[in-house]
């Protein structure tokens, strides 16, 4: 996305801590890291939501166990403030900004054998186990950052700022993580690769009618994200990074040709990516997917569905096999994904 010749993007390490929420009742600060061991066939992400205005938190605990299964918790705890990411039994902790980073949780996770149960979240609950879990991971950043906060010369808020749907200030960066997962009696020592994003400013989930997010980790020298964005008003939205040779290249176009399953789940991805310097031809393999949902009622009483597919992904790149997610985000329609054709 070009900015105007005004607006820059502004990204203090004290935004790594928590900003000072707006009066916007849907203000939302969030931070999320994902990882994956190859060894081990074994990953996950977290992420932390704080609604303040709102009273409460979204938590979420997903791992990606090796014989296919799912280990996953949501809660919304409450919160009376916006001071820390410490909720439902989950906190992340900044030891140095933009550097080194942890996850820690301890709670349940329900054992989904079928993931895609979850679309279903009442069923889903009522019907599988529930085990106990303890995560530790330490973090630390393999990349520069990318993103920021949209703002002019003189500091003030980009008021044209098209992500505001979503957030006004963002920003993502590839990570190695290692540490303990423990679900039940078995414990996996991870030593893996991912990506973290945190974003803070008012959001909905139903602000957007689609998009897809492929962050994607092949080593610590080699690392993508691809987003390809539909925004409310038609606007289409493409970009990215590509990590190469310690920095990042912005991605300049980019294209997502997706295959579906009967449930329009994604199955497999092709994605190209252009940089100023490169292009990219880049192949997806969903290996496991779970189907999560958020709904919201409008004041005339009109309900709203978004989905979310979270596919754990085996990506393929100039000869290079890596890992990450494809996160398929849809406004859900007469029963289908309004993205599908697009």
């Amino acid at each position: 996305m070009e900015l105007p010749a005004d607006v820059h993007l502004k990204l203090e390490p004290r935004d790594e801590y928590m900003h000072p929420p707006s009066t916007a009742e849907n203000y939302n600060e969030s931070m999320y890291f994902n990882l994956y061991d190859a060894a081990q066939r074994v990953g996950g992400w977290f992420r932390l939501g704080n609604r303040v205005n709102e009273g409460y938190a979204e938590m979420t605990n997903c791992l990606y166990l090796p014989d296919g299964s799912v280990a996953f918790m949501y809660q919304r705890p409450e919160v009376a403030h916006n001071e820390a990411f410490d909720a439902g039994g989950m906190r992340f902790t900044v030891a140095e900004p933009f550097q080194r980073l942890s996850v820690h949780y301890q709670g349940e996770v329900l054992l989904l054998k079928h993931p895609g149960e979850m679309i279903d979240p009442g069923r889903a609950f009522k019907n599988n186990p529930r085990l106990p879990c303890t995560v530790d991971i330490d973090y630390r950043g393999v990349s520069p950052l990318y993103g920021g906060e949209p703002v002019h010369a003189d500091g003030s808020p980009w008021r044209e700022n098209p992500n505001a749907g979503l957030y006004l200030g963002h920003y993502e960066q590839h990570i190695a993580g290692r540490g303990s997962i423990r679900v039940g009696d078995r414990e996996w020592r991870v030593d893996g690769l991912g990506l973290r994003d945190h974003s803070w400013g008012p959001r909905y989930w139903q602000n957007v009618p689609w998009y897809r997010w492929l962050p994607m980790s092949f080593s610590e020298d080699f690392a993508i994200m691809v987003l390809d964005k539909m925004l409310g008003d038609g606007t289409r939205i493409v970009g990215g990074m590509v990590l190469t040779e310690g920095r990042y290249d912005l991605v300049r176009e980019a294209r997502v040709e997706s295959e579906w399953d009967d449930r329009f789940y994604q199955i497999r991805l092709r994605a190209w990516a252009r940089t100023d310097r490169a292009e990219y031809q880049i192949e997806g393999r969903v290996l496991s997917l779970i189907p999560l949902r958020n709904r919201r009622t409008l004041p005339d009483g009109t309900e709203l569905m978004t989905r979310i597919t979270e596919g754990l992904t085996e990506y393929r790149c100039d000869g290079r096999v890596g890992y990450g997610l494809s996160e398929y985000l849809d406004q859900i329609v007469d029963g289908r994904p309004v993205g599908v054709d697009a």
